[in-house]
Parts: C-alpha cells; sequence; structure tokens
C-alpha cells in the first residue's frame, strides 16, 4: 500500500548580505580598516573622505526593470533620484558622536627585527672557526628552540649532521662546538637543560660566595632544589637557612627562557588597538567608540555625474542601459556598505555600553570582586540582539579602561551561590582565592583542602576540587611548590 506523507520544514537561511554584515562585526579594528581598504579598492563607487552632495527631495521608487526588446529606456524606469538623494544622511557619513578620534598611526604596527636565529648567526661571524665548525655551529644554532634550548641529544645532532649536511664528525667535536655557541648571548643560550641553562648563566656572573654556593646546589642537588627540600639541601651542604636563602635568591634572578627575553624573535608581537575606551568624568561611565570604526564615506561624484546625465539625456541607447546597470550595481554596493558600517558601530555600541552598565560598579573601582555574574545572554536579551552578535562583539573586541586594556569576554564569567543564596561571579571567587595564596605565609604555603576551608568561611561553599580547578586556572602552583624559606 502506498503512503503519501507531507511534510512541512520551516528553516531559516541568512541572505548574503546578512552574512557579511556579521563578518563585519566580527572585525577588530585593524581588520576593519583592512576591509575598508579592500572595498574602497575594489568599488568605484565608494569613496573616502568629505563630500557635499546636493540634497534631492526624491524619495525610493521602484528599481530598474530590464526590457530586453526595446532599444530606448525611459527615465522612469530607473529611479535616478533614489542614487542621488541625500534624504537619510548627506554623503551617508558613518560618523556620529560616540567615537574618540583617533588619526594617529593607522597601519598596523608590527615589531621590526632579525630573527634570533640569524641574530645568534651574527655572533659567530666574531668567533674564529675552521669550515666544519662553522657548519656545526650553524646547525647547532639552527636546532635552537624558541626558549633557547636545543631539545636533542648530542649523538641525534652528530648522527643529523652525517644524514642531512654529509658532515662526519663525532659526538666530542660536536660538545666543543656546542660549548661555543653557549658563550653567545643571551646568557644560557643553547644549553640542553634548565639545570645547564641556570649554571651557564651562573658560569657568566662576577664569582661571589652566593653564585658559588648556587652552582653547587645546581650540580649536586638539582632534583631536591626542585622539589624545595630546603631541609635537606641546608643538610647536604652544611650551610645556614640565611645563607641558603641567599643562594636561592641568586637563581631566582636568572632567566629560565633565554630565548623568550630577545625582542627580535622570530614571533610576530601582536600590538592591540582598542575597540572601545571607558572613562570616569565626574563619577560617570563614559563610552567611546574608536574613531577608526567610524570612516567618513560617500557616493563618487563622478558616479552621481554619469547618472545625472543619462536622466537628462533625451535619446537613451541599447549601449547605455549596460553602462547604468554596471554604475546601479556599484552604487547598490557602495550604498549597503554604508549602511553595513551604520550597523555595525550602532551595533558594537549598544552591545558595549550594555557591557559597560551592567558591569557598572566594577568599572567605577576596579575592584575584580564587584564583577557580576553576566553571561552572552545576559546581554543579548537586554539589547534585544542574537547571542551569536554578542559572541562576535566580546570575542574579538578590547576595551581600554582606567585599569588596562582586556579583551571584553574577560568581563563574563559563570555564577555561583554563595552561603547567602545570593549569584556571586567565579571571577570574584578566583580574586579571592589569589589575594589569600598571595598572603599565606609562604614558608608554610596554604593546601587546596585549606583554601576551600577558607573560602567557605568568607561564604564561599567551594569543593577542594574547584578550588585546585581556580588555582590552576590563575597559574598558581601546588603548595609544595610556592614554598619559600
Amino acid at each position: 500500500m502506498l503512503k503519501q506523507h507531507l511534510q512541512f520544514k520551516l528553516s531559516q537561511k541568512l541572505s548574503p548580505q546578512q552574512i557579511q554584515l556579521m563578518k563585519l562585526i566580527q572585525l577588530p579594528t585593524l581588520a576593519f580598516e583592512q576591509r575598508l581598504k579592500q572595498e574602497l579598492e575594489e568599488n568605484p563607487a565608494l569613496e573616502t573622505g568629505k563630500e557635499e552632495i546636493e540634497n534631492q527631495e526624491d524619495e525610493y521608487d521602484d528599481l530598474y526593470e530590464d526590457d530586453s526588446d526595446s532599444e530606448n529606456i525611459a527615465a522612469e524606469d530607473i529611479n535616478i533620484d533614489e542614487y542621488l538623494s541625500d534624504d537619510e544622511v548627506p554623503d551617508y557619513r558613518t560618523q556620529a558622536n560616540n567615537y574618540s578620534s583617533d588619526d594617529e598611526e593607522r597601519t598596523i604596527p608590527y615589531a621590526a627585527g632579525i630573527s634570533f636565529t640569524q641574530y645568534l648567526i651574527n655572533q659567530l661571524n666574531t668567533v674564529y672557526l675552521s669550515d666544519d665548525e662553522w657548519a656545526i655551529a650553524e646547525f647547532l644554532v639552527g636546532s635552537v628552540d624558541e626558549s633557547g634550548y636545543i631539545r636533542r641529544s648530542i649523538s641525534d645532532i652528530t648522527d643529523d649532521l652525517a644524514f642531512t649536511q654529509n658532515i662526519y664528525t663525532d659526538e666530542k667535536t660536536v660538545e666543543k662546538i656546542l660549548r661555543i655557541v653557549q658563550e653567545l648571548d643571551p646568557p644560557g643560550v643553547g644549553a640542553t637543560s634548565l639545570e645547564e641553562c641556570l649554571i651557564i648563566q651562573l658560569k657568566r656572573k662576577d664569582p661571589t660566595p652566593n653564585t658559588e654556593l648556587a652552582i653547587a646546589i645546581l650540580e649536586k642537588s638539582f632534583e631536591q632544589f626542585t622539589k624545595k627540600h630546603y631541609a635537606k639541601l641546608i643538610q647536604k651542604h652544611n650551610i645556614s637557612e640565611e645563607t641558603l636563602k641567599e643562594a636561592i635568591t641568586e637563581i631566582e634572578r636568572l632567566n629560565p627562557k633565554p630565548g623568550g627575553s630577545y625582542s627580535g624573535n622570530t614571533r610576530m608581537i601582536e600590538h592591540i588597538v582598542p575597540d572601545f575606551s571607558i572613562r570616569i568624568v565626574d563619577g560617570e561611565l563614559e563610552l567611546t567608540l574608536n574613531g577608526r570604526n567610524a570612516p567618513e564615506l560617500h557616493v563618487s561624484r563622478e558616479y552621481n555625474n554619469m547618472l545625472e546625465g543619462y536622466k537628462n539625456a533625451k535619446d537613451k541607447s541599447k549601449s547605455q542601459k549596460d553602462t547604468v546597470m554596471f554604475i546601479k550595481q556599484k552604487l547598490d554596493a557602495a550604498k549597503w556598505f554604508i549602511d553595513a558600517i551604520k550597523q555595525r558601530q550602532q551595533t558594537l555600541y549598544v552591545t558595549m555600553n550594555s557591557i559597560m552598565n551592567y558591569q557598572r560598579e566594577f568599572f567605577l573601582t576596579g575592584d575584580e570582586r564587584k564583577l557580576r555574574p553576566m553571561i552572552l545572554k545576559d546581554i543579548a536579551d537586554e539589547i534585544g540582539m542574537d547571542v551569536s552578535t554578542v559572541s562576535r562583539v566580546a570575542n574579538s573586541k578590547y576595551v581600554d579602561t582606567p585599569y588596562g586594556t582586556r579583551l571584553i569576554k574577560d568581563y563574563f564569567s559563570e555564577s555561583m551561590k554563595n552561603e547567602q543564596g545570593e549569584d556571586v561571579s567565579t571571577k570574584e571567587i578566583k580574586k579571592i582565592l589569589e589575594t589569600v595564596i598571595r598572603d599565606e605565609t609562604k614558608r608554610k604555603p596554604l593546601t587546596d583542602d585549606k583554601l576551600a576551608a577558607i573560602l567557605k568561611d568568607k561564604g564561599y561553599p567551594i569543593a577542594r576540587r574547584t578550588v585546585a580547578k581556580y588555582r590552576e586556572q590563575l597559574g598558581i602552583p601546588v603548595a609544595r611548590m610556592r614554598k619559600e624559606i
């Protein structure tokens, strides 16, 4: 038996224009500037800068309708005034009063400099080496990672020299050249372990009782040092607690990642351009949108003149039709882009304004304990927008505040109940946890169980495993590793 079923499915699809708008909203300031530049290059009907256009009183009318059977096109078939009208905003200015003027540096400020590897090779040029020794040294320098270490064993490097460089040598020679590489700057570069890195740096210093003891501790008691077994160190090296403390202070001044200290590293340094600025004026919060997000755009005067010429022409040929259609297409794109930028500005400002008011107490004081629990839906519901739109703003935009520049999503957090049944932000709990650990007695750091008990006494009943999770998220080590003498 044949059965027929009629099924209806309701689906919602975004138009290409809506998708493009969402992409524009997601762009941070520097990327938006690049997108604007690209659009200006691709669409000759769109121009930037101030331009005065005569006011027209005509409203939008019907768009052009194709009539391929006619050689002549009536002027009323395409509403020229639609593109010449200045009713909505003169020259489609997208500027508003809610942005800050920011005209100084308009290019992406990358850090200049040579690579870390080239920096080391330049130093090798000052060392006398034979051709074979130079080749080995260059290979070793090329094996230095971004932290400044050579992580591979001497035997593996010796094999690689033979198989990939046709350099046949022995481990003793490679070790000899490695010692030369380890004499380069920054101190500690080329080390094969943390222990060796710290010892190299200490040996580069002027010898003192503290540095000599520090070297002895690293060479003979490295494991006990890393585990902070101070009593065993005092006994093994027959020293006082104060002497040990001075030696450890000497070690703590060293750089465990010598490669990371070189500003000309191969990694680009990201320069953040805040998308918003929040200032306190007469006790009230004032929000401004970065002026780079509010360009002055208008439709090209030349394109307007072309349409004026077509409108006033008595005879309209078929060839003119194609030209006018091209102009119309570019004008449509220009007008849409200008409108999209205005929508982008409005979306950014409304979203950030809502976040600012939601976290008013924090932005007035800078006290992270005053951060309210806030999720994307809270803001989306308040401004009547989709959660995904708020997410696009929060995840890609920065705001400059009196307390520093931060990613907007950092102000969002989940909530939990305190003993009074009130919703509190997990950020508030983390801040209190951070403060408690900072003020603890370093000779006897607090365990996670004790931290949980302290938080409970303060009105935040959370489990030990939750304390451990928050501590790890804050980048704070376990109690034993926080111990000092």
